[in-house]
């Protein structure tokens, strides 16, 4: 297991220096927010996705939610795996490893899109996910290492603010290349041979999108691996088994681990119901292809406040910023259910502002103090990213069963009410 600097706490906005040494691997630090940016963007991608699918193979709401769940049913299923794999082979080695695979799944989406198979789609998400997992093992803890403990919740902050590049970037360019042609045609008049012709036709831009894709994750793969070597002074502690599951048992580490199952699952909903939420006459009344590219202004907010929230976390206590963040996210979800037009849709699109220092400050929250037991944190908050894949389905589930996704809604606004006690409860140093 990586050392981590044990120090008194990062979330005083002035705390007692750090006495341990971080990682020596001088400018590494600049490259890893490159790999920020690829998994942030491939992850957005989905929200575009979901639309494409969901029209092409005429799903409601739950069904059209599996492409969440497979995608991030990987975190459970790949989280403690992936992080005992980054304590053999090393962290550079690792996310080699888990670059590769992301590059296999985009290949699947050739016979995905060619058969014009759900399942076969979900598959290739699956198995892209597991490599955007074992990457991401790689990047949180990594990121935290290479500097001063002390300054760990900006860094990370300012890490995942380009992890927000990638998601506005990523849809604003997967929205023109696979919404463009949406709606030109209604699959639900098509049957038999003619059906299928038009899914092949209109997957052939899926595959394309995400061919390119894989060629950029092997140009990635391939930097990677040639500084495999840089890092030094990396240490590893074995454990066996499900070792790290007893983390759980830290009250502090328990609630942050929940805490990111939340985060994740209500940010995932909403990125995943906002297009068609836009679409709705009670909000903007325009079709899906006219409002996709909006996608971006959900995930830019994401990507401003993080590079905001990086000053302010250096200044004030993480904890009660957490608190505010999710507070605000709840006035502004009830803003847009009890309003209409373009006031509903904007409010609902600046929740991504609110989620901005979410996922960094309960991470780095949650872990202080883990010491050497860093990566096996790493790998239990990785498993707890699966709340992407069950809250967006239940989400799913809410719209179809109350007929629109307003009332659906009122899931993720409970979601961010406990994020918001976290936050007041790890407000004091751990």
């Amino acid at each position: 297991m990586a050392l981590a600097p044990d120090v008194s706490s990062s979330t005083d906005p002035q705390p007692i220096e750090d006495t341990g040494r971080p990682v020596d691997a001088g400018g590494l630090q600049y490259f890893m927010f490159g790999l920020f940016l690829i998994f942030g963007g491939i992850t957005s991608l989905n929200d575009v996705l979901i639309p494409k699918l969901k029209e092409l193979f005429t799903l409601n709401y739950t069904q059209a939610m599996l492409v969440q769940f497979c995608f991030f049913a990987a975190y459970a299923i790949i989280g403690i795996p992936g992080s005992k794999l980054i304590k053999r082979i090393g962290y550079m080695r690792g996310a080699t490893f888990g670059l590769v695979t992301m590059m296999a799944g985009c290949l699947l989406f050739i016979p995905a899109s060619q058969g014009a198979t759900f399942g076969l789609f979900l598959l290739a998400l699956f198995v892209l996910a597991s490599g955007v997992v074992i990457v991401q093992v790689v990047a949180n803890p990594l990121i935290s290492l290479l500097g001063p403990q002390k300054t760990a919740h900006s860094r990370l902050t300012f890490a995942q603010a380009f992890n927000s590049l990638g998601t506005t970037v990523f849809p604003l360019v997967g929205a023109a290349v696979l919404l463009g042609s949406l709606a030109e045609v209604d699959p639900a008049t098509l049957s038999g041979e003619a059906l299928r012709a038009y899914r092949q036709a209109e997957g052939e831009a899926i595959w394309h999108g995400y061919l390119a894709l894989a060629v950029m994750i092997g140009i990635v793969a391939l930097a990677v691996w040639l500084f495999r070597d840089r890092l030094k002074g990396e240490r590893h502690e074995a454990s066996s088994g499900l070792a790290g599951l007893d983390l759980l048992k830290r009250k502090r580490f328990g609630f942050g681990a929940l805490c990111i199952f939340l985060y994740v699952g209500a940010e995932v909903s909403i990125g995943s119901v906002i297009i068609n939420y836009l679409a709705l006459d009670r909000v903007l009344g325009q079709p899906e292809s006219a409002v996709g590219w909006m996608i971006g202004i959900y995930w830019g907010g994401a990507m401003v406040g993080r590079f905001i929230g990086s000053w302010a976390l250096r200044m004030f206590s993480p904890g009660k910023i957490l608190a505010v963040n999710a507070t605000g996210a709840i006035l502004l979800i009830a803003l847009s259910l009890f309003s209409q037009g373009s006031l509903a849709g904007y409010s609902l699109l600046a929740v991504g502002l609110m989620n901005s220092i979410m996922f960094p400050t309960i991470f780095s929250l949650a872990c202080e103090k883990l010491g050497p037991r860093a990566a096996d944190g790493s790998g239990i908050i990785n498993v707890a990213i699966c709340g992407g894949a069950i809250i967006p389905l239940a989400t799913g589930a809410l719209a179809d069963i109350t007929g629109g996704l307003s009332y659906a809604l009122i899931l993720p606004a409970v979601c961010y009410a406990i994020i918001g006690g976290f936050g007041v409860f790890a407000r004091n140093p751990a």
